[in-house]
């Protein structure tokens, strides 16, 4: 496993958990401890829930996700996170531009080059 303080994953982390969380999202709404639970399972994309709402509040000033509050059966309320059109526009065109992305650093790391 990839530590969790390495200066090199937070950076990756950086650029690439917005749209990990909008992937999340893209089966349906969720509430914030379910997808911190999913991201975080491995520890490489998420060390740990405290990212997870700052981003989601970023997330929904920008208009791709909507938020909703529904009763929970074990406790208080849960506000539910939702992918807007924006959201999944968003969303689609990080993974249009992912693959392409992702080949030429595995070419550029296994080659040495582009």
């Amino acid at each position: 496993m990839v530590p969790g303080d390495s200066a090199i994953l937070a950076n990756l982390r950086r650029g690439a958990l917005e749209y990990c969380v909008l992937a999340a999202l893209g089966a349906g709404p969720r509430y914030g401890l379910d997808i911190a639970r999913s991201l975080s399972r491995d520890g490489v994309l998420m060390g740990g829930e405290g990212t997870l709402y700052p981003l989601l509040g970023r997330l929904r000033k920008s208009g791709w996700v909507q938020t909703t509050w529904q009763e929970s059966p074990t406790g208080p309320p849960r506000r539910y996170y939702r992918l807007t059109a924006d959201g999944e526009h968003a969303l689609a065109e990080f993974t249009r531009i992912w693959g392409p992305f992702r080949d030429a650093v595995d070419t550029a790391l296994t080659r040495g080059e582009i």
